[in-house]
C-alpha cells in the first residue's frame, strides 16, 4: 500500500563530537522516505532549489521512492546547520536558511491523493492540515510536530491534531505540549484532542507508543557510538508508518512490530552522519537487528 510523506529536503551542516559533514542531503521527508521504502512504495511531497541536482534525486530514484511531488523552484534548497555537544539527544541551531521552503505551498499529485498511508512531517501546521484535507481514502493519517509550532502555532496545531490518527513527538515536546511531566498523562491529554495513536520518543531511551487499548515501551538499541542523531526521530518514523504500509495492518501486534522496526532504522541512522549509514544499510542487518531488539527485551514468566 502507497505511503505519501509531505516534509523538507534539505542540505544539512553538521558538527558532533565525532566530526563534521558539510552540505550533505537531509530533511525530515528524506530520513522518513529512505527508512520507509524498506517495506513499501513511497511518494515524497516537498520543494528543492535549483541547486539539487539530479545526483541528489538518484538517492530516491534508486530505491522505491516517487519524486512526482518533488517541485523545484529558483532559488536554494532549505539548508539546516546545527551542533551536538554533551547531550546527543537535542541539537543547537546554528544557522538556518530557509530559501524556496520559506514559500512551500504542498501541492499533492493526483496520483498521491488516494495513498491509504500519509505521513505529515514537521512543517507548519496549517500546512499539514491544508494536505490532510487533499487526501481521500486514508486509513492511517500520523503528524510530527517540534516546539517551534507548539510555541508559535498552537491554535494551527490543536486543528490539526484534530484531523490525524497518530503523532509523534520527543518527550520534551509532549511535556510543553501539555504541560505535564508524567508522560502516560501528557499522551492521554494528547489523545484528548484528537490522535488515539501517541509516540513519544525518547532518544537513547527508545520510544513509548499510547493507544487507547494498550501501552507499548522499547527500550533504545545500546549503540557503543553515536555519530549523528540528526534524522533519527523520522527514520523511526519511517520505518513505524513503512511497516504497517507494507502489511497493510494497524492491529495491535502490528503496531508493536512497527515500533520496533522504527527503532531498528533510527538505531542505524545515527551511526554516521547524514545519510552515509542508510544508504549502505542491508535489509539483512535490518532484520538481524530486529531480532537483536527483539532478545532486549524478551523474558519468560
Amino acid at each position: 500500500m502507497a505511503l505519501v510523506v509531505v516534509g523538507s529536503v534539505a542540505f544539512d551542516t553538521i558538527r558532533t563530537p565525532a566530526g563534521e559533514a558539510q552540505e550533505v542531503v537531509g530533511g525530515s521527508a528524506t530520513h522518513f522516505a529512505l527508512a520507509a521504502s524498506w517495506f513499501t512504495a513511497v511518494k515524497v511531497v516537498a520543494v528543492v532549489g535549483a541547486d539539487f541536482g539530479e545526483e541528489h534525486l538518484a538517492i530516491f530514484r534508486e530505491r522505491r521512492i516517487d519524486v512526482e511531488g518533488v517541485e523545484r523552484a529558483p532559488g536554494k534548497t532549505f539548508r539546516w546547520h546545527g551542533e551536538y555537544h554533551g547531550d546527543m539527544n537535542a541539537a543547537r541551531t546554528l544557522e538556518t536558511q530557509l530559501n524556496v521552503f520559506e514559500h512551500f505551498q504542498p501541492k499533492i499529485p493526483e496520483a498521491y491523493r488516494h495513498a491509504p498511508f500519509l505521513f505529515l512531517g514537521n512543517i507548519q501546521p496549517a500546512l499539514q492540515l491544508q494536505v490532510r484535507r487533499q487526501m481521500n481514502r486514508t486509513r492511517l493519517v500520523t503528524l510530527d510536530t517540534m516546539n517551534f509550532w507548539i510555541e508559535r502555532a498552537p491554535a494551527e496545531l490543536r486543528q490539526a491534531f484534530a484531523e490525524v490518527d497518530a503523532v509523534t513527538l520527543n518527550d520534551g515536546e509532549a511535556r510543553l505540549l501539555t504541560g505535564l511531566a508524567n508522560l502516560r498523562q501528557a499522551a492521554q491529554a494528547i489523545q484528548a484532542l484528537g490522535p488515539r495513536i501517541v509516540a513519544i520518543k525518547r532518544g537513547e531511551h527508545g520510544v513509548s507508543l499510547y493507544t487507547p487499548d494498550f501501552i507499548f515501551k522499547m527500550p533504545g538499541y545500546p549503540l557503543q557510538e553515536i555519530r549523528d542523531p540528526t534524522g533519527a526521530g523520522d527514520s523511526f518514523a519511517g520505518g513505524f508508518m513503512g511497516y504497517l504500509a507494507g502489511t497493510g495492518d494497524v492491529s495491535e501486534a502490528n503496531l508493536r512490530r512497527a515500533v520496533v522496526y522504527g527503532s531498528v532504522l533510527a538505531s542505524f541512522t545515527v551511526e554516521d552522519f547524514g545519510l552515509r549509514r542508510a544508504l549502505r544499510l542491508t535489509r539483512e542487518e535490518i532484520d538481524a537487528r530486529f531480532r537483536e531488539f527483539k532478545h532486549l527485551s524478551h523474558f519468560d514468566l
